[in-house]
């Protein structure tokens, strides 16, 4: 050989492969003893095995799964090396007919290399390099860069020559590469050109016959990659990043057929199964949801580990209202999403050029994208404990803070929206078990919150609202108290779950004190809007739902309403309606304290005031809904509890009220 090899372990297999390669043939050998005139055909079959020997190398040792992926990079790398060098030297003679046709071979096992490695610049580089030397040796004139142009050139100067069958390999990689980076305009508007080539690979007509050949002759050029292999697979992948394009600008009829049609072509499962899942989602985007479950079907039949599917299915279910199923889901995609990752299956022939290196599309990875698996646990969790499925939620959260807190946590830090802070997690799940009547494990939780954050719990702080324009400094500032008031809500809220804990258990003094650590807490917080001076948060200043304010101001509206039962259960009725009333200013829409300063009224002999107290709680349209809400920030379910239909009894017996009756003290309101 003309070439030294590399000094690899890796490369000890092609100098067997030289001790092994067939003898010249005797014809080659008296030409070029008889005359140097012959010696270019000896260089032509020397180069011919050094380009065969390199293909049975990379084929033998490369991509096998005995290979960590690196040790597959670093084969890739020493291949691609090795054509590089073999080019160089038949680059390094004039464009002649006899050694262009090996000349193509080997830049499109070089490209190919670089494709692999994501090289996309070197790749193009090397096609258009041989592609004007094939213009070159034609004698026609170099062509405007413009894509379509230049390759309409340059396959009307190979027609119905020995070398069209070579350009149009390349033609492919270069259909490879524009679609790797994303060049679907450029690929439409070569459309024609590579529809040709897709007709001319799989029909194979100027190539029948000589497939045995080129798999055992020794003067034929081998090729890293079997182009009709590769232009299937670029064929799906083509529809495949359209569609997805096509979904995400809204143009889903647009897409559907095609999609459809593609999922019949030969391909991996996986690809297929993707065909099946972009139908879905233009029959979701065209309000077909039912439809859409049977294309997700199938491609959750097809590939088992297409979990977007899964994800996409949950979606349609929650679309729909069907909670059971939405459940079921969620339970199957976290299941999933826990198993080991395995590897992208591949079909023989293609393991160069991946269907992930072909399709990097951002429309597509958006479509492909789900959750987390702690995300997804998280959801379901919450899902359970909306629809009275508490034992299910309390196991779900347990299972996540234990996840959390332990080393190996799978999915932890993938893609997807972020899990809420730790602090909130505890209080989620210190709720849910209040909610399964575990009061001891409830205010174990919370003790960990209180603990981790009373340190750090200033003795004032501003919650302030940033204008539109304001300057990056106020931003930080916000910011900073925002982070403050966050610790002082968590404290809070860990406090008002002792107190629902202690009334769960009928403690009452306990239950006051823990309600009176949590409202002592919230009235430390000021709110100042713009420049005004800050001043104690009401309940009409309240935005946006899930806000710090909203927050304070339930927080506040809960622990008053706790207070104000707790002193009823001790007959300190003037204290209770105190509380109550209090709480109905700061949180109107907390249906306990209305009902149950209702009842206080009732006890206190002022019974028309009572009715009209539980006429309006249960008139009153809340602002958000109960799924909304943080669990934590809900109404408690267990302690003393009223019936309505027993009030609504009382209300009857009472008779029609006459005018003077009606009349009821005025409520001052005081903020707090």
């Amino acid at each position: 050989m003309s070439t030294s090899c590399v000094s690899s372990p890796l490369w000890q297999k092609r100098e067997s492969l030289n001790r092994t390669a067939p003898p010249i043939p005797k014809t080659f050998q008296k030409t070029v003893m008889s005359d140097k005139i012959y010696q270019p055909l000896s260089l032509l079959y020397s180069w011919i095995q050094e380009n065969n020997e390199l293909v049975n190398i990379c084929k033998q040792q490369g991509g096998g799964d005995a290979l960590s992926p690196d040790q597959n990079r670093t084969h890739l790398r020493l291949c691609s090396s090795e054509f590089h060098k073999l080019l160089k030297k038949i680059q390094g003679i004039p464009p002649l007919a006899d050694y262009l046709q090996l000349e193509l071979t080997v830049v499109y096992n070089a490209c190919l290399c670089s494709t692999a490695q994501s090289h996309f610049s070197e790749a193009e580089l090397l096609l258009t390099q041989a592609t004007e030397r094939v213009l070159q040796m034609k004698g026609d004139a170099p062509v405007a860069s413009d894509p379509p142009v230049f390759w309409r050139t340059v396959l009307k100067s190979v027609e119905d020559t020995a070398l069209n069958p070579c350009v149009l390999y390349l033609l492919c990689l270069q259909w490879a590469i524009w679609l790797s980076t994303c060049q679907l305009e450029t690929i439409q508007k070569c459309q024609d050109e590579l529809f040709s080539v897709f007709e001319t690979l799989s029909t194979g007509v100027w190539d029948e016959g000589k497939s045995e050949l080129r798999g055992t002759s020794c003067d034929i050029p081998l090729l890293l990659m079997d182009p009709r292999r590769l232009i299937e697979l670029l064929q799906i992948c083509t529809i495949i990043a359209q569609g997805a394009e096509s979904v995400s600008e809204g143009r889903s009829s647009d897409a559907l057929s095609g999609l459809q049609t593609a999922s019949s072509l030969p391909a991996p499962r996986t690809l297929i199964a993707y065909t099946h899942l972009l139908s879905g989602s233009c029959l979701a985007q065209m309000s077909r949801p039912q439809m859409a479950l049977q294309c997700y079907r199938k491609a959750l039949e097809t590939d088992s580990r297409c979990v977007c599917a899964l994800y996409q299915s949950m979606l349609i279910y929650r679309q729909l209202g069907n909670t059971q199923a939405e459940i079921q889901a969620l339970r199957l995609l976290h299941s999933t999403l826990m198993l080991p990752n395995v590897t992208e299956p591949t079909l023989g022939g293609t393991r160069l050029l991946s269907p992930s290196l072909l399709l990097r599309s951002q429309s597509l990875s958006s479509l492909l994208s789900v959750p987390s698996a702690l995300s997804v646990l998280h959801n379901l969790a919450l899902k359970c404990v909306h629809h009275g499925r508490v034992s299910d939620s309390v196991e779900c959260y347990l299972d996540l803070l234990a996840t959390l807190h332990s080393e190996d946590q799978h999915g932890v830090h993938a893609e997807g929206p972020p899990l809420p802070s730790l602090p909130e997690l505890y209080l989620q799940s210190a709720a849910a078990l209040l909610m399964a009547r575990r009061a001891a494990d409830c205010m174990a939780l919370c003790d960990e919150v209180i603990n981790t954050t009373l340190e750090l719990l200033p003795e004032k702080v501003v919650l302030e609202e940033p204008e539109e324009k304001c300057e990056a400094e106020t931003r930080a500032r916000c910011a900073e108290g925002a982070d403050k008031v966050a610790m002082l809500l968590w404290a809070g809220a860990a406090y008002l779950l002792q107190g629902h804990c202690h009334t769960h258990l009928k403690d009452w003094k306990q239950a006051v004190t823990h309600y009176t650590r949590c409202f002592n807490l919230l009235v430390k917080v000021r709110f100042k809007k713009g420049s005004f001076q800050p001043q104690i948060p009401s309940a009409d200043m309240v935005g946006k739902q899930g806000s710090s304010l909203c927050i304070l101001q339930r927080l506040k509206g809960l622990s008053l309403a706790g207070r104000g039962v707790s002193f009823t259960q001790t007959d300190q009725l003037k204290e209770a309606l105190r509380d109550l009333q209090l709480s109905m200013q700061a949180c109107p829409e907390c249906v306990t304290a209305g009902l149950w300063c209702g009842e206080v009224l009732w006890r206190l002999g002022r019974r028309w005031e009572a009715a009209a107290c539980w006429e309006k709680t249960w008139s009153f349209t809340p602002r958000f809904s109960v799924e909304s809400l943080s669990v934590y920030l809900q109404e408690p379910q267990s302690g003393p509890l009223l019936d309505s239909s027993e009030l609504r009894r009382r209300i009857q017996e009472l008779g029609p009220p006459l005018s003077a009756q009606r009349e009821t003290k005025e409520v001052y309101p005081i903020n707090y």
